[in-house]
C-alpha cells in the first residue's frame, strides 16, 4: 500500500457540516484514510503550509475533442458557430488529432485543479479520446456524439440511426469501467435538432438497460428552441420528457431558455442541469435561471463547455462568472460564494452519480483533490475565515500547485506528470493545420 501525507494544510472538506480544518490528510492507495492531526509515517510527505486543500474540481460539461479548435470560432451565435466552424472541424478530425485534442484539454484541466469531467466526444474516433482519458489519469464520463438527422451542414457527421446506436453500444461494452472504473460511458445524442425520435427512444432504452447516463444539450439558444418547436411541436425539455428521457440519469447542458413547466419537469424528474456561464455569455445565448432552479431543488453542476466557445477550461473562471452574472438580475446576495463552490464540487459529483465517491474530502472517499496557494498578490490579504470568497472571487487556476486523481499526483511543481507538454504543443500545432486544411477553413 502506497501512502501520501499532505500536512499543515487549510482543508476545505465540503463534508455534511462543511467543516474547514487545519492539519493533514493521509492518502493510502486511491482513498483518503485520515484527516486532521495525523501522527503516522507515509511514503511521501508534502508540506502544504499556508496552502488550501480542496476537493478536486469537477467540470460537468466539456468537449475534449474541441480543445484543438480554441480560437477558431469566435464571436458567433450558436447555430452559425456549429454549422460553419465546429461541425466542419469535427468532421475533419483524424485519430491522432482527436487524441492530442483530448490530451491538450486534460492538461489544462489538471493545471487548474479539475480532477473529473463529463465529456462529449464527436461522431468519429471517440475511442482515441477515451485512450487519452485512460493514459492521463483523469476521471471521466464520456461518450460518442450521436447525429442521425439535421441540416446539410452536418456533413460527414451524419449517421445512419442503427449504425450510430450500434457503434455507441460497441464503445460502451469496450470502454465502460476502463482504468479501474475511472472512465464511464454515457450515451451522448448531440441535441434534438440532430437526433431523430427513433434514436432518442432507443437511447432511453439502452441507457436503462446498461444503467448509464445520457448527456445532451437542451434549450441553449432561442433559435435552437424555435427549430425544435417547429419540428417537434413543443419545447425542448417538454419533448424530452414526452419521450421518457427525463430522469436522474439525464444530464442536460445549458437549460437557459426554460419556462415554468420545464423547470417543474426538471425538478420532478431529478434531471441534472449543467450551467456553462462563460460559454453562454460568449455565444450570446443568455443567462440560465440558476437561482430559481436551485430554489426548486434541481441538481445543478458547473462546466466550461468546449474551448472554441469559452476559450478556457478553467473552473475558477466558471465559479466567479456563475456568481457574478446573477447579481445584476437578482441582487448582490444571489449565488453566494459558498453555493457556487458547491456547484463545482458536490454538484458535479452528483451529476456524475458519484457523490459517495468524490466531491468532498472525507475518510473513505476517493483521493481526488487539489492544493491552492493563495499567497499571491491578487489574493492578499489571505482571509482563511472567508475561504469561499477567496476561492471563488480571487483565486485563479495558476494558483493550483498540485492535483491528484485516485491517489495519483498528475500535476505538481509546475509540471504535468502524465503528459509531455513540450511534445503535446508540437503535436497540437501540427494537428490543427491539417484539420483546418481538411475542413476547408
Amino acid at each position: 500500500m502506497s501512502s501520501i501525507l499532505i500536512n499543515n494544510a487549510f482543508i476545505v472538506t465540503m463534508n455534511q457540516d462543511r467543516q474547514v480544518l487545519q492539519g493533514g490528510l493521509l492518502v493510502e492507495d486511491d482513498r483518503i484514510s485520515s484527516i486532521g492531526d495525523i501522527n503516522q509515517d507515509a511514503d511521501r510527505v508534502i508540506d502544504a503550509r499556508g496552502q488550501v486543500l480542496i476537493p478536486g474540481l469537477i467540470q460537468a460539461h466539456v468537449h475534449l475533442c474541441q480543445t484543438l479548435f480554441r480560437g477558431q470560432a469566435d464571436d458567433m451565435q450558436l447555430m452559425d458557430w456549429l454549422q460553419t466552424r465546429i461541425w466542419p472541424l469535427e468532421g475533419a478530425h483524424d485519430p491522432e488529432s482527436v487524441y492530442y485534442s483530448a490530451l491538450l484539454g486534460i492538461g489544462e484541466l489538471f493545471r487548474g485543479g479539475t480532477t473529473a469531467i463529463i465529456d462529449m466526444e464527436s461522431v468519429h474516433y471517440a475511442e482515441h479520446a477515451f485512450q487519452a482519458i485512460v493514459d492521463t489519469g483523469i476521471r471521466a464520463i464520456s461518450g460518442k456524439i450521436m447525429m442521425d438527422c439535421g441540416p446539410p451542414s452536418i456533413g460527414n457527421l451524419l449517421e445512419n440511426t442503427s449504425n450510430s446506436l450500434q457503434q455507441s453500444v460497441d464503445l460502451l461494452e469496450r470502454w465502460h469501467g476502463a482504468a479501474e472504473g475511472r472512465l464511464q460511458y454515457a450515451f451522448t445524442p448531440r441535441f434534438a435538432i440532430s437526433c431523430s425520435e427513433e434514436l432518442l427512444v432507443q437511447v432511453r432504452d439502452l441507457a436503462d438497460r446498461y444503467n448509464v447516463a445520457v448527456h445532451t444539450h437542451a434549450s441553449e439558444n432561442r433559435n435552437e428552441i424555435a427549430i425544435v418547436q417547429a419540428e417537434k411541436g413543443t419545447r425542448n425539455i417538454v419533448y424530452l420528457d414526452q419521450l421518457g428521457l427525463t430522469d436522474t440519469n439525464l444530464i442536460l447542458a445549458h437549460c437557459i431558455w426554460v419556462d415554468e413547466e420545464e423547470i417543474e419537469i426538471l425538478r420532478r424528474s431529478g434531471t441534472k442541469v449543467v450551467h456553462c456561464p462563460s460559454c453562454n455569455l460568449k455565444l450570446g445565448s443568455g443567462i440560465a435561471p440558476i437561482p430559481q432552479m436551485l430554489a426548486q431543488g434541481i441538481h445543478v453542476a458547473l462546466g466550461a463547455d468546449g474551448a472554441p466557445c469559452n476559450n478556457n477550461l478553467d473552473q475558477f473562471i466558471e465559479m466567479r462568472t456563475a456568481s457574478l452574472i446573477q447579481k445584476p438580475l437578482h441582487g448582490p446576495t444571489a449565488m453566494p460564494d459558498w453555493q457556487t463552490f458547491e456547484l463545482a464540487t458536490l454538484g458535479g459529483a452528483a451529476a456524475m452519480g458519484l457523490e459517495q465517491q468524490i466531491g468532498s474530502l472525507e475518510v473513505g472517499k476517493k483521493a481526488d483533490l487539489a492544493l491552492v496557494n493563495l499567497n499571491n498578490l491578487h489574493c492578499a490579504p489571505v482571509d482563511y475565515n472567508n475561504i469561499y470568497s477567496q476561492l471563488v472571487y480571487q483565486a485563479k487556476s495558476s494558483d493550483v500547485t498540485l492535483t491528484m486523481v485516485d491517489g495519483q499526483i498528475v500535476f505538481a511543481n509546475d509540471r504535468l506528470t502524465t503528459i509531455d507538454e513540450s511534445d503535446l504543443l508540437v503535436r497540437c500545432n501540427e494537428a490543427i493545420k491539417r484539420v483546418r486544411r481538411r475542413a476547408g477553413l
